[in-house]
């Protein structure tokens, strides 16, 4: 069976210009992009409470790092490309809705944490369950959106990463503040919970309601490959990694830029408030919403600009420029992000992460259009669980603890976390760029043969 990419990327006007998206396309974008804001907040909140975690289980930055990024990625990645598999075949409402209330529940069991042994498990928990969102959610996007509309609608749902990212650390910042002053709450059969524990259950709970908003939601038909029969046929595993072993220039090209850059992106969301504070000594709640603005509106900004830019360069005959997009950001954002950290003043330190912020969302969008615009109907989950797979190997589990290592073992100093977050883009950035630069010329033999 020859399997060829159900998502044309050319801008020609056909028929299929003009198809319309699906009936409820827009509530359900609605829905998932509430879900993806709900898992960032729920994965990133840990970034505005480094301190007193820290002081409550007696932990070093490193340790720290292992329960934000490790614990929460190490079923995360695993899990993905089997829940993928299975979003190919089966009900992807329904793998979608299982992990909302999941994660929810153990964000709020993050909060009955008393030792760093419970509070490993419970973000392991969380993990698993956010495993089961962004695979089953790009396939449903694709199906309820017409071709043309699709790197619009992805990089909507994107914004998830820029306003979730943002709101963890506004209201995260916040509800610590507040429960830090009135010394934690007192809760039935728990008993006392202290300000940090109180500022996971208040994040994790609203999860509930989505989950019955996710009931209006109706399973979209799948799209059909050209060279499928029948919108039920499979792809067995032997030819879905013939495809990639075919096409292993443009994949490794794209998923491994877009996995160095996810390194900067998750390094900075773990570590930049508390570089803040530490350096010079900005209070808690303001670093946050400091940090926390400039993720929702420059980096919202950043997802939205750039993404919509891909469709109209593709529609001038840049055939290649979602990956031409990656190359672009990664030779741009290695300035501000190195120059950020070692800033003499907390506001140019905020100014300069700005651009950083802008760009380091940005690439997200024209990665996944990449993926979706060359893979056939019936792998498109699985190799946005492959990516995924890889970001979050490097990005997730290992920005936050490479940050970490850093300042713990090369320098030595809690308060020298500057020079950890400025030397990361110097080193990663250029490997991006090659990554991105190499895959560009099959891109466009594989586009154009189509």
């Amino acid at each position: 069976m020859t399997l060829t990419p159900s998502t044309p990327v050319a801008g020609n006007v056909t028929s299929a210009s003009m198809e319309k998206p699906a009936p409820g396309a827009y509530y359900a974008l609605g829905v998932l992009l509430a879900a993806y804001i709900l898992s960032f907040i729920d994965r990133n909140v840990m970034a505005v409470l480094i301190g007193p975690i820290r002081a409550d289980l007696h932990i070093s930055d490193f340790q720290y790092s292992l329960l934000h990024g490790f614990a929460f990625s190490m079923f995360y990645i695993v899990l993905g490309i089997p829940i993928a598999r299975l979003a190919d075949h089966g009900n992807r409402k329904w793998i979608v809705t299982i992990g909302i209330f999941l994660w929810s529940i153990m964000c709020c069991l993050c909060g009955l944490a008393r030792t760093v042994t419970t509070l490993f498990i419970a973000r392991i928990g969380v993990g698993v369950g956010e495993a089961a969102l962004s695979p089953p959610a790009f396939s449903m996007l694709a199906d309820l959106f017409p071709p043309h509309r699709q790197a619009r609608a992805f990089a909507i749902y994107s914004l998830g990463v820029t306003v979730g990212g943002g709101l963890s650390a506004i209201v995260g910042g916040f509800v610590y503040q507040f429960f830090a002053a009135t010394g934690g709450a007192d809760l039935p059969l728990l008993g006392h919970i202290g300000p940090w524990q109180m500022t996971f259950i208040s994040v994790g709970a609203p999860g509930i309601i989505l989950v019955v908003l996710l009931g209006f939601i109706r399973e979209p038909a799948r799209r059909t490959d050209r060279d499928l029969v029948a919108a039920n046929t499979g792809v067995s595993l032997a030819e879905f990694w013939a495809w990639l072993k075919q096409n292993r220039r443009i994949y490794i090209g794209v998923m491994g830029a877009n996995s160095l850059l996810t390194v900067m992106t998750y390094g900075m969301l773990a570590w930049f408030i508390e570089f803040l504070i530490r350096t010079y000594g900005v209070p808690r709640e303001t670093a946050g919403l400091q940090f926390g603005l400039i993720n929702i509106i420059a980096g919202s900004l950043g997802a939205l600009t750039i993404g919509w830019l891909v469709q109209p360069m593709v529609q001038r005959g840049v055939v290649d420029a979602p990956a031409r997009m990656m190359l672009i950001i990664a030779c741009l954002v290695a300035v501000p992000t190195a120059l950020a950290p070692l800033s003499p003043s907390p506001a140019l330190a905020v100014v300069l992460a700005c651009p950083a912020m802008f760009l380091l969302n940005g690439f997200y969008g024209p990665g996944v259009t990449a993926l979706q615009a060359i893979t056939p109907n019936r792998m498109k989950a699985q190799v946005t669980a492959l990516s995924l797979f890889f970001a979050n190997l490097f990005g997730l589990a290992l920005g936050p603890t490479i940050v970490a290592m850093l300042t713990d073992f090369l320098f030595g100093r809690d308060d020298y976390l500057r020079y950890s977050l400025a030397l990361l883009p110097m080193v990663l950035c250029p490997l991006a760029a090659l990554l991105a630069y190499q895959s560009l010329k099959p891109y466009r033999e594989l586009v154009v043969a189509e």
